[in-house]
């Protein structure tokens, strides 16, 4: 696992006055995204405070003379996938130096601040171009509170605790932070319904994941052993895996999710890197003593000695009613990714097994990561307990599943004694009518 060094130090300011202190992008973070401004090209730059450093601009001043030339080639494209590519050393390497040019003090602040942007006037792409995308669902009380459901007796199948549950996504879908979200349409079949019939979901929901960014990835029929997964991610964002929950409720069997979650899948846009994320390790959450031991090409002691991470997560809804009434956004779940039963290396290492190849700018997702209790579940599947318990909102509305012009905000923070925290920005989108 990446380790600390002065790059994390609490006590390192930025001449970028709103980094000092900022919420999510301190100087210790330097998370990476693609942005454009001024109508520009897309370039890869780095969030800090409320602006964005352009790092084409940056190697064409002469800010990384020395570095290694793939690397310069790397950060001066349009996206990320060949800088995820070139793994951990460089990126390690560009975050030191990019420390050192935003320091307090730094000698060549002048240089360096030819290279800034207000973040209000970006835009934001998504970091890379995807070619692939695997959800997963490793967040047990998600998992079994989905089970209680249909299964009260039995909610957790038989395989959930030796085998990390996935399934193939949609690449095409994903959406960049901030992009709406057109509500499906589907085949839809009330239980005393005898046929099915084909309109707008009414059971919209979010899912409150994390996101798995892939660096450099493995060849054809090379399974990544679980000691060097962590070696193969290059980031980590916010991800909400939309699902129409009436439109999968009908087409899920035998085969499993589709239409009901292929319509669309929202990203926040800054990687945080591995690097930044080191003083949020944690122990991975102990198994129960009943439950099965791992099979060893998924047991690794350091994985579950530093495996974890300590991320606070949120969601937040905005109606439109609420944003007439100037109201802020109501805080839905507090939960944490304490909760993921399985390891992000137990996910990478699991997928590769039959010799899958995985790929710079692959990105696979948790599954919902839900608390214990109704204000850490993480979906409104859960919360309304499939729609028969809606929630009162403070304004007087209710919510059983999401409503035309509802807007779903998810945050993660990393928060420990001693260091400075950061986060991840915002992944949001608002709800729009089907046609």
């Amino acid at each position: 696992m990446t380790r600390l060094d002065q790059t994390h130090n609490p006590k390192l300011e930025s001449w970028v006055h709103s980094a000092n202190g900022h919420l999510d992008f301190p100087i210790q973070n330097l998370p990476l995204g693609v942005v454009s401004s001024n109508n520009g090209s897309p370039r890869i730059s780095v969030a800090i405070g409320n602006q964005v450093f352009d790092l084409r601009k940056a190697v064409a001043v002469g800010l990384f003379k020395g570095q290694c030339s793939k690397l310069e080639e790397a950060v001066s494209g349009e996206t990320l996938n060949s800088f995820m590519a070139l793994g951990e050393g460089p990126r390690q390497a560009l975050r030191v130096r990019m420390s050192e040019l935003l320091a307090r003090g730094a000698s060549e602040q002048d240089r360096a601040e030819s290279c800034l942007h207000d973040a209000d006037n970006c835009t934001m792409h998504l970091p890379a171009i995807i070619g692939d995308y695997t959800d997963f669902y490793v967040g047990i009380h998600h998992a079994t509170n989905v089970g209680n459901q249909f299964r009260p007796d039995n909610p957790l199948l038989p395989n959930y605790k030796h085998i990390p549950i996935g399934y193939h996504g949609r690449a095409s879908s994903i959406c960049p932070s901030g992009a709406a979200v057109r509500r499906p349409k589907g085949q839809l079949k009330q239980p005393e319904a005898l046929e099915p019939q084909f309109g707008p979901s009414q059971r919209l929901d979010y899912e409150l994941e994390l996101g798995v960014w892939m660096g450099p990835g493995n060849s054809l029929g090379q399974p990544i052993k679980i000691a060097k997964a962590a070696e193969h991610v290059a980031g980590y964002c916010l991800l909400n895996d939309w699902s129409a929950r009436d439109i999968q409720a009908w087409e899920y069997q035998p085969l499993g999710p589709f239409l009901g979650k292929s319509f669309a899948t929202t990203l926040s846009p800054w990687l945080v890197t591995p690097e930044a994320l080191a003083p949020f390790r944690m122990p991975q959450t102990p198994r129960g003593e009943s439950d099965p031991a791992v099979l060893p090409y998924l047991a690794s002691a350091t994985d579950q000695r530093e495996g974890g991470l300590d991320l606070k997560l949120e969601v937040l809804l905005l109606t439109a009613r609420m944003r007439e009434q100037q109201l802020a956004p109501q805080r839905l779940t507090l939960s944490h990714t304490c909760h993921m039963y399985w390891s992000v290396a137990q996910m990478i290492a699991h997928h590769t097994s039959n010799g899958c190849n995985l790929r710079p700018g692959d990105i696979l997702g948790t599954g919902t990561i839900s608390g214990v209790d109704r204000t850490s579940y993480g979906s409104m599947l859960e919360i309304s307990g499939g729609g028969k318990n809606p929630i009162s909102l403070a304004n007087g509305e209710e919510r059983s599943f999401i409503e035309d012009g509802d807007e779903i905000i998810l945050r993660a923070h990393g928060v420990r004694n001693g260091y400075v925290s950061i986060g991840f920005g915002e992944c949001r989108a608002k709800v729009l009518p089907a046609i």
